[in-house]
């Protein structure tokens, strides 16, 4: 594909996707604030993909901010930190937002201190080597701060027989309602190109591209002038389509590469990071801190002070709503976007390190958008033009109504599906596709580890 084709008028995209509404405008020009500490913290011990934390702690001890309190498990582990100066409550089961109750440090606040971090170790990091930077951004606690929640070092670490060309910074944030990146690209754009140059050391990357969809042309703007006068940074411009943040859409938009089927951008030599993490990464690699706090968007019909707050981690749902308000008919809540996000049931679940929103929803604005019944499949193809990868969720969705979980994933490429909820939003019967895909996707891995045993 040549250049001109890639990039023609400065708008790069993929095939297929879906336009849903934005709901941006509540929050995308409201500055970020700092939501008050809770009066206990949750800290579950899995906040990442791979092996929970490992408590360092016991019950009674005091923490202050930014101390260590649960060491990595391995490779692929991170460590957590207290994000405020307490007293461990204690250390057992509690909520999360997919359902299971799951092991959690409780802590408990004191009142009237500071909240100061007091740990950090000053780091000169244009000195440090590969593996020095690798292991600096693990000590931190970083994770993907998009949703994904992959432990960002393992991430860093270039597979045997691949080189990385470019590191990407996603800044599309197309689900709706979500404004966080749109905020953190404005008031912290010196702390994301200090993470761009991190991740650059630490990959070998010669150059980065800055992906943004062009509903954010403020953002746009500002980056570009930022942008260091070498053309070592750049930033790509999109159209702005969901779901254009995915990986392998944003690489296939902005480079032209295609990502194998089963395969990661390092094998076409990128290596991508949500805008978030690497902002985090360049305001705490550079003091040694780890990382306890995070920007969300807190939006819906059924908050009454919506906007961009900076949290700690381990603030229960319960006190952001206490702090921000809530109609009283709150239907919904949703941790993260409403394509990819995870309905809790519990006010007790915390915001951990992945939960980039909480969206709250009223009875009027759900009943407006979920059908109240699933009608049989009237071959459409709706969700096939919808569906980014090209795969055929029909198909895929009527071999899951027969229990059929094997061929989905050897002959249909069921693995191949991120789960964007393009298919859900689509089909006019209602059929929960990706909710299907994903029971799917859990008893294959269920069926292997007991096949394993």
């Amino acid at each position: 594909m040549g250049m001109m084709q890639l990039f023609g008028f400065g708008k790069a995209t993929f095939s297929h996707g879906i336009h849903p509404p934005e709901y941006k405008a509540v929050t995308e020009q409201k500055s970020i604030r700092r939501l008050a500490f809770a009066p206990e913290m949750i800290l579950p011990l899995s906040q990442h993909f791979g092996a929970p934390s490992i408590p360092v702690v016991h019950v009674g001890q005091e923490v202050v901010r930014g101390e260590l309190v649960a060491r990595a498990d391995g490779f692929m582990s991170v460590p957590l930190h207290a994000p405020a100066t307490g007293k461990i409550k204690s250390i057992g089961l509690m909520p999360t937002a997919r359902g299971p109750k799951a092991p959690a440090i409780v802590l408990k606040l004191y009142s009237g201190v500071s909240q100061e971090v007091l740990y950090s170790s000053d780091q000169n990091i244009a000195d440090m080597s590969q593996q020095a930077i690798i292991q600096a951004v693990k000590d931190t606690g970083m994770v993907g701060l998009g949703g994904a929640s992959f432990p960002t070092h393992v991430k860093m670490t270039v597979p045997d027989g691949q080189k990385i060309e470019v590191v990407m910074a996603n800044g599309c944030e197309c689900e709706p309602y979500l404004t966080t990146d749109h905020r953190v690209m404005m008031e912290y754009s010196m702390d994301l190109f200090t993470g761009i140059r991190v991740a650059m050391q630490a990959t070998g990357a010669g150059r980065a591209i800055i992906g943004i969809e062009d509903n954010k042309p403020d953002v746009i703007e500002a980056l570009r002038k930022a942008c260091p006068a070498d053309g070592s940074v750049t930033v790509g411009v999109m159209k702005t389509k969901y779901p254009q943040g995915a990986e392998k859409m944003m690489i296939k938009a902005l480079l032209g590469r295609e990502v194998p089927s089963g395969g990661y951008p390092s094998a076409v030599g990128v290596s991508m990071y949500n805008v978030a993490t690497l902002s985090q990464l360049g305001a705490l690699l550079p003091q040694g801190h780890g990382l306890i706090e995070r920007v969300i968007t807190v939006s819906g019909p059924g908050i009454e002070k919506p906007g961009n707050y900076l949290v700690a981690l381990g603030t229960p749902l319960r006190h952001v709503l206490e702090q921000l308000g809530f109609q009283g008919d709150a239907r919904e809540l949703i941790m993260g976007g409403p394509m990819m996000g995870v309905s809790v049931a519990s006010l007790d679940v915390p915001v951990t390190k992945g939960v980039s929103g909480i969206l709250v929803l009223t009875e009027e604005s759900m009943s407006k958008q979920i059908p109240k019944k699933v009608w049989p499949c009237i071959r459409c193809a709706h969700c096939v033009q919808a569906c980014p990868i090209h795969l055929n969720p029909s198909e895929l969705g009527m071999l899951a109504a027969k229990r059929q979980y094997e061929t989905m994933e050897k002959r249909y490429h069921l693995n191949d599906c991120f789960e964007c909820g393009c298919c859900t939003y689509v089909c006019p019967s209602g059929i929960p596709l990706v909710q299907y895909f994903r029971i799917a996707k859990a008893i294959n891995r269920e069926n292997r580890e007991r096949a394993a045993v």
